[in-house]
């Protein structure tokens, strides 16, 4: 049976998740993560899809990792087909935070190469926490697949999604080294020498990668 003031709370977080100001909100959600309520799910969620600040959407979040998986996965994979790229994104983060394998037919083709990068990034993220244990080699070749996409923080994200697949993803990778496109062949070199090397910057993996590119390959190392 609920107490009135257990009933109370909840619908005082439920209202402050709607409150117009961000500091509500992140306390709302705080709120909602301290003490899980299966009446807060679904807000959770809903507000994820439309919350406009980062902090805010990351206590979400975690206020969701904080219920059952039962109760969240369900949800979150019904957002991750939704119209809206937030949405999408968000439902993808949060599924890479609770680490459910269930979920890991959610992660589609059509994920992996999402138009937007945000949703890209966060399914490269989710895919490399939830894959099976012996698909990584078809998932490198996939992600593989969208090596030269994008700006600095996109082509990071895909470069550190294959470098935590491990030695799965060498074949994929060293396949986009001789790519036609230089773009291509200079960030799977990228990825390549911070594979060999960790400590080594991407900017400076870039930039070699891109000399080695417009040497035609000359001087790559162990070849």
């Amino acid at each position: 049976m609920t107490m009135p003031n257990e009933q109370a709370n909840t619908v005082r977080a439920l209202r402050g998740l709607e409150n117009d100001s961000s500091s509500v909100r992140l306390r709302a959600a705080l709120a909602a993560g301290t003490t899980p309520h299966p009446g807060f799910v679904g807000k959770l969620v809903e507000r994820c899809a439309i919350e406009p600040e980062f902090h805010v959407r990351d206590m979400l979040t975690w206020a969701l990792t904080r219920h059952a998986a039962r109760l969240t996965v369900p949800l979150l994979l019904d957002e991750v087909r939704s119209d809206r790229a937030q949405a999408r994104s968000q439902a993808l983060h949060t599924l890479s935070k609770i680490g459910d394998r269930r979920a890991w037919p959610a992660i589609t083709p059509a994920l992996l190469s999402d138009a937007d990068d945000e949703v890209a990034r966060s399914a490269w993220r989710a895919a490399v926490v939830l894959v099976p244990e012996g698909e990584e080699h078809e998932l490198a070749v996939a992600l593989a697949t969208q090596l030269g996409r994008g700006g600095r923080e996109t082509r990071l994200s895909l470069s550190r999604a294959l470098i935590a697949l491990g030695e799965a993803m060498l074949s994929a990778l060293g396949a986009a080294t001789t790519d036609p496109g230089p773009r291509v062949r200079a960030h799977a070199l990228a990825t390549e020498r911070l594979w060999r090397d960790p400590d080594a910057g991407f900017e400076s993996a870039i930039e070699e990668a891109k000399r080695v590119t417009a040497l035609g390959g000359a001087g790559r190392e162990g070849r």
